[in-house]
């Protein structure tokens, strides 16, 4: 029942970082994971041209799909690709969403999760201004699929500070929770260790962590610190910047236990009305 999470500072040169993702993959394999999770923009960071480069891949044309698969079937290895620019299945020439692919060992897409909610925000750093929505579409959609490690609940990076995402897929079966990231300096040292422990803990769920950890083309630079995150809030296995692979057990008869001694799920309870919201907010 081992997993990994990967950590990379992906750079422009999208050969280049699938085959350094290759190389962490075969890492993970390796190490016994039954399941690796890369990175967001893994295959690609500080591009401009993400619609070319979701175009290409929708029409069967670019390079990373392929090489996905094929990594799968060689290393007998199941994987969450971070995210990378796909539009819808069915409209190539559409926008693309922040879609994480989960690949089965057999190179099989099984699930697409399309990043819900899309990074756009103003951020005191070198960048200064983030808007992901002038290149990505919203998704819709809650996904959940089972793997050989558990049910595996898929979110992306900024979705960490939406519990309401997290509670949905714990609702719906997840005992894994993945969140391939790429937090800013600035924003990751105020708050992902809060934001990843916090998920864990209200969901009872190992949450998998995969991050960017580095300075790429942008200017950006990137916090790092990918984690796996125990169903207690427990920080089993952390890097800070760099490189690196993380490997870690799902002890499923400590998860049952704590889940059956502290029955959050059973003790949920619903407003009959919401707060009034501001004029401003309606």
């Amino acid at each position: 029942m081992s997993f990994a999470v990967i950590q990379m500072v992906s750079q422009s040169d999208v050969l280049a970082n699938l085959a350094q993702a290759r190389r962490l993959l075969e890492r993970a394999a390796a190490g016994g994971a039954k399941l690796a999770v890369l990175p967001e923009n893994f295959a690609a960071m500080g591009r401009r041209d993400v619609a070319d480069i979701g175009r290409a891949e929708a029409l069967g044309e670019g390079p990373i799909l392929p090489w996905l698969k094929q990594t799968a079937r060689d290393l007998t290895l199941w994987i969450v690709a971070g995210t990378l620019p796909l539009p819808p299945e069915d409209q190539p020439h559409a926008k693309s969403n922040a879609c994480s692919l989960l690949v089965d060992d057999r190179g099989e897409i099984v699930a697409r999760y399309d990043k819900l909610h899309l990074f756009d925000v103003d951020v005191a750093d070198a960048r200064g201004r983030y808007r992901e929505s002038d290149d990505y579409a919203f998704g819709g959609n809650v996904v959940v699929a089972d793997t050989p490690v558990g049910r595996l609940g898929l979110t992306v990076c900024y979705d960490l500070r939406f519990p309401e995402l997290y509670s949905e897929l714990r609702a719906a079966g997840a005992e894994l929770i993945t969140a391939p990231s790429a937090f800013t300096a600035v924003t990751g040292a105020a708050h992902w260790d809060v934001l990843i422990r916090a998920r864990a803990i209200e969901t009872q769920c190992y949450l998998l962590a995969a991050a960017q950890g580095g300075v790429h083309p942008g200017p950006r630079e990137t916090h790092g610190h990918a984690a796996i995150v125990d169903p207690w809030g427990r920080v089993l296995t952390q890097q800070d910047t760099g490189e690196a692979v993380l490997l870690a057990e799902r002890d499923s008869s400590e998860q049952a236990s704590i889940r059956a001694r502290m029955p959050v799920v059973n003790h949920r309870r619903f407003f009959s009305q919401g707060a009034q919201r501001p004029a401003s907010e309606r």
